[in-house]
């Protein structure tokens, strides 16, 4: 004898369901559940709840049964299904992961889903294994050993937290002008030219660009970023050699900050990035007169995270560069522009990582001191 269930929503109960339904948040089982509760609710019968929500008429029976007798959160949820035990045990999924995290075998880059599956084959009982059921156990121990990430894993010794700490010093001291802090660093760019004209936008239809393009050579910028203040420079130059740094330094000296006593600049470790570079491409005297107003300080090997510049060269790539610019005064043109309206808008880089910070994040990075204290 069919039984055949009520179902009586209270008001929260409504205002869940149809907030859940006007989110659009959830599962499409979930969102068809909460859809034919309300149809019930509101006394339509089965056979209409049925086509009007396109499910199954078992769909609706089991749904209403759920609710009356378990509840609203029952109803909406899946339930359980039996299904086939599990191919592989406790101790074999284990030897799974195991062999996905080693080694490939020899002539092979990586580990392929076939590649697992035959040598798990080899490794147990198991007469077969379906790439399937490896791609699962994979993905419940979130593992996908045909990925590899490229990284700079940096050495954090006492010379890497002394720059550290040397360069998040100078960011937190109140702004001077007779000692600006202003960060430098380059970036290189292609100059890529339309093989044909694009086709531009218009109500309804995407600009269109054609594929192929042509490459005109390259160009490379280099960045200066105040810490304290919004000011920003860029510098187009053909190269990026110790001439074009000692020329930069030379500007930032003489031009930019002309009244400075001394301009303290954050800079990584290129081998161009040196005093050495402004005696190679300048006279002696000219050369000791820039350095005697520039202090260098070096952010720490593989840490260029430090330098606040990398943050402002990412901002110039995502609002400028992001797009095919054909020549060298093109790329003068838009980086003029919009470094003089990104200067004029007050746009500064909100440095938030202190030395306090860091002794807290990185204290197991820090080395031990070797000198006991008196």
């Amino acid at each position: 004898m069919n039984v055949r269930y009520r179902v009586d929503l209270d008001q929260p109960e409504r205002d869940e369901l149809m907030s859940m339904l006007r989110s659009g948040k959830h599962p499409a089982r979930k969102l068809k559940r909460a859809q034919i509760l309300l149809a019930a609710d509101a006394g339509q019968s089965d056979e209409t709840i049925a086509t009007t929500v396109v499910v199954g008429g078992s769909t609706v029976y089991r749904t209403k049964r759920r609710f009356v007798e378990i509840g609203l959160e029952a109803a909406l949820s899946e339930e359980p299904r039996p299904g086939a035990e599990r191919k592989l045990s406790g101790k074999e999924e284990a030897l799974l992961v195991a062999t996905a995290c080693s080694n490939p075998p020899p002539g092979r880059s990586r580990w392929t889903l076939e590649l697992l599956a035959d040598a798990f084959v080899k490794l147990t009982e198991h007469e077969q294994l379906s790439r399937e059921t490896v791609r699962r156990r994979l993905a419940e121990n979130d593992l996908k050993p045909w990925r590899k990430d490229m990284w700079c894993i940096p050495k954090v010794d006492a010379e890497y937290v002394a720059r550290m700490e040397d360069v998040l010093d100078l960011y937190v001291e109140a702004p001077d002008p007779k000692r600006p802090v202003v960060c430098f660093d380059e970036s290189p760019t292609q100059l890529i030219g339309q093989v044909r004209q694009p086709i531009p936008a218009a109500p309804g239809r995407l600009e269109r660009y054609d594929c192929e393009y042509k490459r005109n050579g390259t160009a490379n910028l280099f960045v200066f970023l105040d810490a304290h203040r919004s000011w920003r420079k860029v510098k187009v130059t053909e190269r990026r050699a110790a001439d074009d740094f000692a020329h930069c330094m030379r500007d930032l000296v003489d031009i930019h900050y002309p009244e400075a006593a001394r301009i303290r600049v954050v800079l990584d470790n290129l081998s161009t990035h040196s005093p050495a570079a402004l005696y190679q491409a300048l006279p002696p005297s000219e050369a000791r007169r820039i350095l005697r107003r520039l202090e260098f300080h070096y952010t720490p090997k593989h840490a260029s995270w430090l330098n606040m510049v990398e943050i402002e060269i990412g901002v110039l790539r995502s609002q400028c560069l992001d797009r095919r610019i054909e020549s060298r005064d093109s790329l003068l043109a838009e980086v003029a522009a919009w470094e003089n309206q990104r200067n004029a808008s007050g746009a500064r880089i909100n440095w938030m990582f202190s030395t306090e910070q860091a002794r807290l994040k990185l204290a197991k990075a820090y080395p031990k001191p070797t000198a006991k204290e008196s």
